[in-house]
């Protein structure tokens, strides 16, 4: 098997899995018990919590954990709408190719009343900032844009976008799942006010994350009921998880100069076999992107049988993000970059990690290319394209 689709989830590494472990038969305590046994526990927590902050740039106090992601992201943009809406302030502003955690809680706020301006994104799947300034109005209560994104890798230039939110006073949020453990992130000189990430994205385990919420900005806990993390997300902390997705972390930055020179170099070795088939084209801009990431379209196909017949040759392989990877309709990333819903259909996701090899991407691009020749071969619609029936798009 080879496995690249690390965008949807990645192989646990065995640092994580052993720093889990004692937490789940020895030092099983509650961080929250008064007694040494919970104490002992309280002090992995605080540990791990300190760790992970360094790697951000962060106090250990501005990190909260949450059970991903999707839970981040709703408790900072909730948050700043509920804040913004006591002062008048309703309006939010995010771009058109954000994930579904950001856009559905978007959605859901528009219906109680906010207004929201989702940003244009350009061909080469990018945000200018002076875009976010000319959108920020009077009553602007946040602006979140994610950090890169999850199915085309473009990264955003998320320093000038938070130097231009801090001067005009509006908080600032960033999607960052696809980034942490990949990219070196530094709230500070970011000028981010919150932050979301997820363990699993970087080796570490399912169902663990945190938001970052910088000193002085306000927060409101999305789950009721308990003390923990200051009162900010209550129910006892998932200490195995957070311990091994310090440890993740730990490695993956203590490796990060070494495997992102190695990923770029397989990344690129990868286009540039896709690139030499017909009709086909590299989504987002070619060097502004994460390091493990390959997004084409190929005209003439669907996106669904290409990932098929890629799975009988034993390649994993994503047609955009794992949370709509059973959706039949077109990715609203590649819309929102212009691509037509009839090339949007013919999508590839292909995510490396450190694991991968040369001769694993080399036996990938043979397999797409027969794949995207067999099904041309048996479509009418690539017969009408070669037939000059249709006018090719790519």
């Amino acid at each position: 098997m080879i496995y690249l689709d690390n965008a949807a989830t990645t192989r646990m590494t065995q640092t994580a899995i052993q720093a889990m472990l004692p937490y789940f038969d020895q030092q099983y305590g509650n961080p929250s018990s008064l007694y040494a046994f919970g104490q002992q526990a309280n002090e992995a927590l605080t540990d791990a919590r300190e760790r992970i902050a360094r790697h951000l740039n962060c106090q250990a106090r501005e990190l909260i954990f949450t059970s991903g992601g999707s839970e981040a992201d709703n408790q900072a943009i909730r948050s700043a709408a509920a804040f913004g809406a006591r002062k008048g302030k309703r309006h939010i502003i995010s771009t058109a190719f954000e994930h579904h955690a950001v856009l559905h809680t978007l959605a859901r706020l528009e219906k109680e009343g906010f207004e929201v301006t989702l940003l244009d994104v350009h061909e080469d799947g990018l945000i200018q900032p002076q875009q976010v300034a000319q959108a920020i109005r009077p009553d602007t209560c946040l602006v979140t844009v994610m950090y890169a994104n999850n199915e085309i890798g473009t990264i955003q230039p998320i320093g000038e976008i938070g130097k231009i939110c801090r001067e005009k006073g509006v908080p600032f949020h960033t999607d960052a799942v696809q980034a942490v453990g990949h990219l070196n992130v530094d709230v500070q000189a970011d000028c981010i006010d919150m932050l979301s990430l997820s363990a699993h994205k970087f080796h570490g385990p399912k169902g663990i994350g945190a938001l970052y919420v910088r000193r002085g900005v306000p927060i409101a806990p999305l789950i009721e009921g308990g003390a923990q993390e200051r009162g900010l997300r209550a129910g006892t902390e998932n200490l195995p998880a957070i311990m091994g997705m310090a440890a993740a972390l730990d490695e993956a930055y203590q490796n990060l100069q070494s495997n992102t020179q190695k990923l770029i170099t397989l990344r690129d070795r990868l286009i540039d076999g896709l690139a030499r088939i017909p009709h086909s084209i590299l989504n987002g801009d070619a060097q502004k992107r994460l390091p493990g990431n390959v997004s084409f379209c190929f005209e003439g196909i669907e996106g669904e049988a290409l990932l098929l017949l890629l799975d009988d040759k034993g390649v994993c392989a994503s047609s955009g993000s794992a949370c709509t990877s059973g959706s039949l309709d077109p990715s609203h990333v590649l819309l929102a970059i212009g691509r037509p819903h009839e090339i949007a259909h013919g999508s590839l996701r292909l995510t490396l990690s450190h694991e991968n090899t040369q001769q694993e991407v080399d036996q990938t691009i043979a397999a797409v290319a027969e794949v995207v020749d067999y099904l041309r071969g048996i479509s009418p619609v690539w017969r009408d394209l070669e037939l000059g029936k249709l006018k090719f798009v790519i």
